[in-house]
């Protein structure tokens, strides 16, 4: 059945924080519609739009918070028969112009997770159907939209569309990545996920230079001070607590045994880092301290959120930042892949 509207992902059981997002969202950018999520699904849709295109492009990706990939909805396929998945999607796309690729996915759910294999193979045999139709490139052209088709169950599927430029670039949103030997904690994949995905490639060259200053909030055990250290930036890393010896051993990294919200540089530093534990109202307003005071140019930050009113407080903390900072920002937001409870916010 043809349908309009968005279609994205989110870690399973932040549906509702998602639905909240694109909903005032699109409010705001004059859009009308609603969002059908169900807890622990991993994906929300919106619909009840005119021009899903237009809104896709109101509601650009990388602003978007809680979700991990954000697509243009093209069908909702009930009721496909084992026997033939191939030939409704076929149909389907009559008309939808030529993709450049397709991915064929489940959700990150425990459910999604089992159809993993069908996936696969459907994504075998879907892939020079449509090429032999002439529905996608012989070779992946990255200028043309992407096809999605997500798996709901066996006989369910989605069929979506990505403009490679606004969408994530990974399946399912995903960027994989594996915990390194000597890394202090398993926290440092936040940090390496939020350089991958909170900077552009120019950024990151350019931002992240060696010999340049840094302070790590909250540092014990030392993960995202690692993480910096690798990149042979000097850390002060703050904390009253004890940091692991892989941490100490890269010997660009002091320990100072002090309060992260207590705690100034004695000079401008280019990065503040903080990953502590605390309730999101008293870190944002300690990050635009920071900023208001010129005690940095650039942070990465984790706001921990309560289990109830994800979006609004998510919402409110970001504007009391903003509010408070004491100067315009870049302000970038997600909740990743290896958070948990939390978003990470870039401000530069």
């Amino acid at each position: 059945m043809s349908t309009d509207g968005l279609l994205a992902y989110c870690r399973p059981g932040f549906e509702p924080e998602l639905a909240a997002e694109l909903g005032e969202r699109a409010a705001i950018a004059g859009f009308p519609g609603y969002a059908k999520a169900e807890r622990n699904t991993g994906f929300v849709q919106f619909l009840g739009v005119e021009d899903g295109a237009a809104l896709a492009s109101a509601l650009p990706w990388s602003t978007l918070i809680f979700a991990r990939q954000k697509l243009r909805l093209l069908a909702d396929l009930p009721g496909l028969d084992p026997k033939d998945r191939v030939g409704p999607i076929m149909e389907a796309l009559g008309g939808r112009g030529r993709h450049g690729d397709v991915w064929v996915e489940h959700t990150d759910s425990d459910e999604g997770r089992q159809l993993s294999g069908l996936a696969r193979a459907l994504g075998n045999a879907l892939r020079p159907a449509l090429r032999q139709r002439g529905l996608i490139t012989e070779r992946e052209d990255p200028r043309l939209p992407r096809l999605h088709v997500l798996m709901l169950a066996g006989n369910h599927a989605l069929l979506a569309s990505a403009d490679p430029k606004d969408a994530s670039p990974w399946p399912l949103g995903v960027p994989r990545l594996r915990a390194h030997a000597d890394a202090p904690s398993r926290s440092s994949l936040k940090l390496e996920e939020a350089l991958m995905c909170l900077l552009t490639e120019k950024e990151r060259e350019a931002f992240l230079q060696p010999g340049m200053g840094a302070a790590d909030l909250g540092a014990a055990p030392g993960g995202w001070s690692w993480v910096l250290a690798r990149r042979h930036i000097r850390v002060a890393a703050i904390d009253n607590g004890p940091m692991a010896a892989t941490a100490m051993d890269t010997g660009v990294i002091e320990h100072i045994r002090a309060d992260g919200f207590r705690w100034q540089p004695p000079k401008p530093l280019e990065w503040m880092v903080c990953d502590m534990v605390e309730s999101p109202s008293k870190v944002a307003d300690r990050m635009a301290t920071w900023f208001r005071e010129g005690w940095c140019k650039r942070s990465i930050f984790n706001l921990k959120l309560p289990m109830k009113k994800r979006w609004d407080e998510t919402r409110d903390c970001l504007q009391h930042f903003v509010d408070h900072a004491g100067r315009p920002l870049t302000i970038r937001a997600k909740q990743l892949y290896h958070d948990r409870e939390e978003i990470t916010v870039y401000a530069g």
